[in-house]
């Protein structure tokens, strides 16, 4: 299968700090992979690399085609037009409509007709099962579904990849299952996703190939059992 990312002995920086060293990851093709790790360990560090925010200052690195060692500023947009991204916090624009924030995207990323543009925005709605609130506000939508907004978005230039940073940290876990579902979905589809979390019930309810972030670097885990925060050990007969 072909690898949508591949990174060897790699570093990361931030502000000219190390944030991840060593970091070795290959991701292939509708894979549906998990980011966990505490808060502040490097989880979003990672995915800005790979979207092109923060560069790779070492290693070997690969994203969608893309040579992270000598991806130029002017190749990020084509790069990001190979990767939807989605964020906690939905990051739609408020004062337009759910088409008008998808079309706003497909003219940013080089679309031009009209009319194809609003046919790709209501063929992703449908997708993600919204396609009747295509003209609502943002306001006028439960958090699940202007998450689904930012999912559908995220589609629209068809990625190899999705890139979610805690996509389910501001909803109820009704929702959370929902969209989980939507994301597997997707996966099987074809696009690849790499989801970023903290929740670990999700991660035990919906398994996955599951990376940690911890001492500055990212390591693959065979089982989530090894990684339950809220499991005490208590010495025999107690």
């Amino acid at each position: 299968m072909s690898e949508v990312i591949q990174i060897k002995d790699g570093r990361i920086e931030q502000q000219k700090i190390t944030v991840l060293k060593e970091v070795n990851v290959n991701i292939v093709a509708k894979e549906f992979v998990y980011l966990i790790g505490k808060t502040g360990t490097g989880k979003s560090t990672f995915l800005k690399m790979l979207y092109g925010a923060l560069p790779l200052v070492e290693g070997e690195g690969t994203v969608v085609g893309y040579d992270m060692r000598k991806l130029k500023k002017k190749d990020i947009p084509f790069l990001r037009r190979k990767i939807g991204i989605v964020f906690q916090d939905f990051q739609l624009l408020m004062d337009r409509s759910v088409m008008k924030n998808l079309l706003f995207v497909l003219r940013a990323t080089g679309w031009k007709k009209k009319k194809l543009m609003e046919n790709r925005a209501l063929e992703v709605l449908a997708m993600v099962g919204i396609k009747e609130k295509a003209y609502r506000m943002p306001h006028e939508l439960s958090g699940g579904e202007q998450q689904r907004v930012a999912i559908a978005r995220a589609l629209l230039n068809k990625p190899e990849m999705i890139l979610a940073d805690e996509p389910t940290g501001n909803l109820d876990p009704e929702t959370s299952e929902e969209i989980m579902k939507l994301m597997i979905a997707i996966s099987k589809e074809g696009t690849s996703i790499l989801m970023a979390t903290h929740d670990m019930t999700l991660v035990e309810k919906f398994p996955g190939r599951v990376l940690r972030v911890e001492n500055s670097t990212i390591n693959e885990i065979a089982s989530i059992n090894e990684f339950n925060p809220f499991e005490v050990k208590f010495p025999d007969g107690e």
